[in-house]
Parts: C-alpha cells; sequence; structure tokens
C-alpha cells in the first residue's frame, strides 16, 4: 500500500499505535506442500478478532487519506500543446489549481518534449500564484536543476528569490525565511546581473538585510534593558559590521555608546561616538551619545554637537540697533 504524505494519515497511524501489540505473534508455518529448502520458513500474522476489523478499519482510512492528497487529473492522452494552451488558458482566468495540474499532466504525458520544459516553469508559478510557496520552490528548483542553461533560468532563480522574500515575518519572529530569500536573490544578482530581474532583486536584497539588522537590534535592546551588556554589544556591534548600509546603523552605534558607557569603558564609548559623529552627524543618534557622554564629562573628547554648531540668533532688539 502506498501512503500519501498528509498529516492525517499519521495522525491517524499514531492512534493505533496505542492498541494492544502484544496478542499479535508471528507464527512460522512450514506449507504441507512446501519443495523449498527446509530452512526456508513463511510467517503469517495472526491475529485476534477485534484487532483484525481495527486493522481493516485502519487501512479504508489510509487509503481514503491517500486520495484526498494532491490531486491528479485522469489520463487522458492528447497533444502537449493542446493541454498547455489548456492550463494557459486557466491562468488567465486565475484559476491555479487547475492550470498547476494541466501544467503537470504535460509533464506527465510528453516528459521530453519542449513544451514540457515550459510547463515545469508554468506550474511553478501558478502555485505562486496559489501561495503554495513550497511547490512554487520545488518546481523552480527542479526546472534550474535539469535545464541550467535556459534562457528561463533567470525567472526561475528570481522566483525562488520571491517565493522565500514574500515569506519574511516581522524581526520578532524566526528570520530563517529572510536568510533564504537573501541567499537566493544574490543568486539572480551574481548569475544573471544584467538579467530584467536584477535591478529588482537588489532592491529586495537591500529590504532583506534591513530586515536581518532589525532582528539584531531587536535582540540586542532586550539585552540592553536588561543589563547585559556585553551581549548587547555582540548584537549592535554585528549590526555596525554586516549591515551598515541599512537604516538601523547610526542606532546601532548609539546603543554600543550606551553599551560601553554602562560597563564603564568610556574610551570605548568616546571612540564609537566619533565614528558616529563623523558618519552620521546631523542624526538624533548621535545628538543623544553627545548628551550621553556630556553626563560623564567625556563629551570634549568627541567634538562639538550640531547644537552647539548652530549660530546663534541674535534677539529682536539687537537687530533693530
Amino acid at each position: 500500500m502506498v501512503v500519501h504524505g498528509d498529516g492525517r494519515c499519521w495522525r491517524m497511524m499514531a492512534k493505533f499505535q496505542g492498541c494492544d501489540c502484544s496478542r499479535l505473534v508471528l507464527h512460522p508455518r512450514r506449507s504441507s506442500g512446501y519443495t523449498g529448502s527446509s530452512d526456508s520458513q513463511k510467517f503469517v500474522l495472526i491475529m485476534s478478532k477485534p484487532f483484525f476489523v481495527l486493522f481493516l478499519l485502519s487501512s479504508l482510512l489510509l487509503v481514503g487519506c491517500g486520495s484526498s492528497g494532491r490531486k491528479r487529473l485522469a489520463y487522458v492522452e492528447r497533444p502537449a500543446e493542446k493541454i498547455y494552451l489548456e492550463g494557459y488558458d486557466k491562468l488567465g482566468k486565475r484559476d491555479w489549481q487547475n492550470a498547476g495540474l494541466l501544467f503537470d499532466e504535460v509533464e506527465r504525458q510528453h516528459p521530453y518534449s519542449e513544451w514540457a520544459r515550459r510547463s515545469m516553469l508554468m506550474a511553478a508559478y501558478a502555485s505562486y500564484e496559489a501561495n503554495k510557496y513550497s511547490d512554487a520552490i520545488n518546481a523552480a528548483q527542479r526546472f534550474v536543476a535539469l535545464h541550467p542553461g535556459s534562457r528561463s533560468a533567470p525567472y526561475a532563480y528570481y522566483l525562488i528569490g520571491i517565493c522565500h522574500f514574500e515569506q519574511i515575518s516581522d524581526v520578532g519572529r524566526d528570520q530563517s525565511e529572510t536568510a533564504q530569500a537573501l541567499a537566493a536573490l544574490r543568486q539572480v544578482i551574481r548569475r544573471f546581473p544584467t538579467s530584467e530581474y536584477a535591478r529588482d532583486a537588489q532592491l529586495k536584497i537591500d529590504l532583506t538585510l534591513d530586515q536581518l539588522a532589525g532582528k539584531d537590534m531587536t535582540v540586542g535592546r532586550w539585552y540592553l534593558r536588561r543589563g547585559y551588556n556585553l551581549a548587547a554589544i555582540s548584537r549592535f556591534q554585528h549590526v555596525v559590521d554586516e549591515y551598515q548600509t541599512t537604516s538601523h546603523a547610526p542606532e546601532a552605534l548609539h546603543r554600543l555608546v550606551e553599551a560601553y558607557v554602562g560597563m564603564g569603558i568610556m574610551a570605548e564609548a568616546v571612540q564609537v561616538a566619533a565614528v558616529l559623529g563623523y558618519n552620521y552627524p546631523g542624526t538624533d543618534w548621535y545628538e543623544d551619545s553627545y548628551k550621553l557622554l556630556a553626563q560623564y564629562g567625556a563629551a570634549d573628547a568627541v567634538g562639538t554637537s550640531d547644537e552647539e554648531k548652530k549660530p546663534k540668533k541674535r534677539s529682536l532688539l539687537k537687530r533693530l540697533f
């Protein structure tokens, strides 16, 4: 019996694992008319009646689970072009599920045809539109594995990256999809730098980097609020080193100043504040760092704040005379 990978099937099997298996006995049985080697044995499963009924019911349920898995069209042999065009028509009607089934059918009936190659990528696109990202990724990966030199390979790599990108969650959650999106989009840039997908891939790379930096900042702030300065420094320094082009870099430098001040390492705090002032002189983060160091008498080592650099405004009375 072939059991498809449906979660309900495995849950049903888990229920039956709790039955009393002590009543199952494996008895070797020699057939009276058996002419083979005397050392050979046949085994038969002897079950009690209640368990036999239970076994039959579980078999029926497993078959039902298999039939409720991924559907396939009934095999009716047709020309590849006709099936492909029917699937393409379903795409136009936004019937993603049936479009995918028809494209799969092209590959099943005509696996070595040009239409099969096209259908493989179209099936990936249909799965993507149906928000079945895993199916889309698998189909696109299979396409690039079988047709790495195809003119459609850039799109297949791009589709893989987009599928991961659209599954990115907020910075409070696991960012494994973000890392996979970054790796896939970088593949597009590296392999096809002049393709029509390279520019959009680069824009999405910038967004994924900002997302990963945001994750480190969220964790680093949590450490800093609880006084775990060393752990916070590790997170903020990682942002400065790996994501210095993101919008989180100025805050990461300021948080480093806060952490070093909290540990009493004023020399490091002054050095980081100087870097912050040099690269981001007009930001609120630099002003906050300057004011923090001023409380400990270390602001002079950094320089002057932007507020002090502004020319003093004359009063209305002085302008009149």
